[in-house]
């Protein structure tokens, strides 16, 4: 059986190329984000944390993989970075692992990024949500995204919810939503 960040992958993979362009809108310490840049033409990868930042260039480097705009402030101002459609987008929302636990990923912010990502998604685009909650905030969070995803238009989009159901400490789960074609 999968983990949920395994089946995050392969669930974006399936939709992608060569030519596609992608959002980390959390790189963090840029794992996702150089696993998309070895697959794809172009990645966007949003973090506020300059530990995230020199993290990710490092192990972009190490790789020797340049297709990718690392941008150090909020993924909720995607929309004043990115002016082109996008194919896929992740999100891995909660704290940057080995870094201060107390930033962390806020409901109003991912709101705002989710809905811009959501926009520029192209139809038959397609972005996964890991939701870590075992953190102050994060069960305000995850409600906030659940809330939020499962009010989304069924005409517009598919959204489906992958997680274990036997685990205890708050076991991280993902979100899948796949936009609709416009005809």
């Amino acid at each position: 059986m999968k983990r949920p960040l395994e089946m995050s992958h392969d669930f974006l993979m399936d939709i992608l190329d060569d030519k596609s362009v992608v959002l980390d809108a959390t790189m963090g310490n840029g794992h996702d984000t150089a696993f998309f840049a070895q697959r794809v033409k172009w990645v966007y990868a949003f973090d506020i944390q300059e530990q995230a930042v020199l993290a990710t260039k490092e192990r972009l480097k190490a790789q020797q993989l340049d297709n990718v705009d690392i941008i150090l402030d909020g993924h909720e101002k995607l929309d004043h970075y990115i002016d082109e459609p996008l194919d896929a987008a992740i999100f891995n929302l909660g704290y940057l692992p080995k870094a201060d636990k107390r930033v962390v990923t806020k409901p109003h912010t991912t709101l705002e990024s989710l809905s811009k990502a959501l926009t520029a998604l192209k139809d038959k685009g397609r972005i996964a949500v890991m939701i870590y909650y075992g953190h102050e905030g994060g069960e305000m969070e995850k409600d906030a995204v659940l809330d939020f995803v499962k009010q989304l238009d069924q005409k517009k989009y598919t959204v489906m919810l992958y997680q274990t159901l036997n685990q205890i400490n708050t076991p991280p789960f993902l979100i899948m939503i796949e936009k609709r074609t416009s005809s």
